[in-house]
């Protein structure tokens, strides 16, 4: 299945993907595109952590959701996406939610790659400081914000603190410097140099649905529930998984 990846890359590239181990913590509408992404370029073995169900609410830009999906697992219906793509991929799927508390139980020191697409501010700074206090060899990836854009031109990566434009990132160095600590190295992000734009939708006017994943009703004037587009979050996701393809292969 491979065979364009390797008359691109080369043999021994496609070897050194198979064997590149990659942690994704978050597989929602940055995540799952990325996972996709590694699988169909020749990586094998990818832990997928997050502990949410699919909701319909998931349906307008994350890859495993679909009106049959909704209700599962995410990390199941992705791993069963992945393995269809590729059966002998070594998929791990970890439903359980990033926090300061369990970090260790991901024994992020035995991959390649550790990729960020965390939500939450608390998780995405600790994982942060946790990632980059790795061992050099492991390179640690992070997504800044998706939602509230509309505009993939303005898509672009950058170390953390050449972030220009991204409120996520503001945040973040913020709490940095208010806490007095900073990563232990640098590392990459991918971001939008776009504005975000303000939520407009405030009700179900537009039909749409509740969400049916845990039996309560999808609120979404809730501040942390901002609108997002797909072909923005999945340029997110495939934009990470570029760089560690390139990472992979030394370019």
């Amino acid at each position: 299945m491979q065979r364009r990846t390797e008359r691109l890359l080369g043999c021994d590239n496609l070897a050194k993907l198979q064997k590149t181990k990659v942690l994704i913590f978050g597989v929602g509408g940055v995540g799952s595109w990325c996972a996709e992404a590694l699988v169909r370029s020749g990586i094998r073995h990818i832990t997928i952590v997050d502990s949410d169900r699919v909701c319909v609410t998931n349906c307008n830009r994350q890859l495993m959701a679909t009106s049959k999906t909704i209700g599962q697992v995410k990390v199941e219906a992705l791993r069963s996406r992945l393995l269809d793509i590729n059966p002998n991929a070594n998929i791990t799927a970890l439903q359980k939610i990033y926090n300061a508390d369990n970090a260790a139980s991901f024994n992020m020191e035995e991959y390649d790659f550790i990729i960020d697409a965390i939500d939450s501010l608390a998780e995405k700074t600790d994982l942060i400081m946790r990632a980059t206090s790795l061992p050099d060899h492991i390179t640690f990836i992070s997504s800044m914000g998706a939602a509230l854009r509309s505009d993939p031109f303005m898509i672009r990566k950058a170390e953390f603190w050449k972030v220009q434009g991204d409120p996520l990132a503001r945040a973040i160095r913020k709490k940095f410097r208010h806490q007095n600590i900073k990563p232990a190295r640098k590392f990459l992000c991918v971001y939008s140099e776009e504005k975000p734009k303000d939520n407009l939708g405030q009700d179900h006017s537009c039909g749409t649905s509740d969400c049916i994943c845990n039996n309560t009703k999808w609120n979404s004037s809730k501040a942390q529930i901002n609108g997002s587009l797909c072909h923005i979050t999945s340029i997110f996701g495939m934009s990470i998984a570029g760089i560690v393809v390139n990472t992979v292969i030394g370019e």
